[in-house]
């Protein structure tokens, strides 16, 4: 599994996750990937920010970043912890945050399903949220 930074046309920054180069070059030429702000397909590889410079007599082993097993172990639990703690409301999840927000409901945690525009007006309307991609897993 390997993650690249993106950018799409608008400079919303964000990761994807494939399995290897080739697979990112062919999801990205079926404009099979798009931002998950404004789900714009135009979108670009940023260079990579990872580097490691040790000095030839340092003792210390560089810090090497989690091995992949890790990673999906972490995604993972955040999938589960997101499944058993938040309520799902599927595409009612705009008009259910606003009412939050008016006291018309009561606050608590949600998942569900959004459309840009209607990311962009609770944005607006200083309703805060985030989206968070999650992969699928085989059962």
């Amino acid at each position: 599994m390997i993650t690249f930074d993106l950018e799409c046309e608008k400079l919303h920054r964000f990761e994807g996750w494939f399995k290897n180069r080739e697979d990112f070059e062919a999801q990205l030429s079926t404009g099979m990937i798009s931002c998950p702000v404004c789900n714009s397909p135009k979108v670009k590889k940023l260079p990579s920010r990872a580097a490691v410079h040790t000095s030839k007599g340092s003792s210390t082993p560089p810090q090497l970043p989690a091995q992949p097993r890790e990673i999906l172990s972490y995604y993972r639990a955040l999938g589960d912890f997101i499944d058993k703690n938040f309520e799902h409301v599927g595409e009612a999840f705009a008009d259910e945050a606003r009412k939050m927000k008016k006291g018309e409901a009561p606050a608590r945690s949600i998942k569900g399903v959004t459309t840009p525009a209607q990311e962009e007006e609770l944005a607006e309307e200083g309703i805060e949220f985030f989206k968070v991609a999650l992969p699928k897993y085989d059962a």
